[in-house]
């Protein structure tokens, strides 16, 4: 898998583990799967936590890990499924402040949206990497600058750059 953050390709500390015998056996940072969170943080050393969630899974089942995990990947079984950018919206709004990772066939066109969700890195299968070099990433990640929805990315919404111009007045 790549990684891919505003910055360009970074390289991941974490492990993604699927058993509770794989658990046992990682050192280090590990991601386990939502089902296995329990048991990750009842035998879990000093080494920091993420959690791998289905894209259609509910906030409200993620939310008692908020405090207790360091990055949730979401996991994106086609490019052309949007819930997990709904799915990130959801869990910044909930109050999650740790790196979100969209994991899975995300492609550059749509690294700005995952940015602008709440998302922090994408981490893509290496076929897919190997389609779009990092150069279309780092263009793609600016290419959406204003949004009509409130609450996307850093500034103002279209609308509260239109009130703002008038003076604040409504509309």
């Amino acid at each position: 898998m790549t990684l891919i953050t505003w910055n360009g390709q970074a390289q991941s500390q974490f492990l993604a583990v699927e058993t509770a015998e794989a658990l046992a056996a990682a050192e280090g940072p590990v991601i386990v799967p939502l089902a296995l969170a329990r048991a990750a943080l009842d035998g879990r050393r000093n080494a920091p936590l993420g959690l791998l969630v289905a894209n259609d899974a509910s906030p409200d089942d993620i939310a008692p890990f908020f405090d207790k995990v360091e990055l949730i990947a979401i996991a994106f079984p086609s490019f052309s499924d949007g819930r997990g950018l709904s799915l990130a919206r959801k869990l910044r709004r909930a109050g999650f402040t740790g790196r979100l990772r969209a994991s899975g066939p995300v492609i550059a066109d749509q690294f700005a949206d995952c940015l602008a969700c709440g998302f922090d890195e994408v981490d893509l299968p290496e076929g897919v990497a190997a389609r779009q070099p990092m150069e279309q990433w780092l263009k793609a990640r600016s290419t959406v600058t204003s949004h009509y929805q409130t609450g996307y990315a850093h500034g103002a919404s279209i609308l509260e750059q239109r009130r703002a111009g008038r003076g604040g007045a409504s509309s």
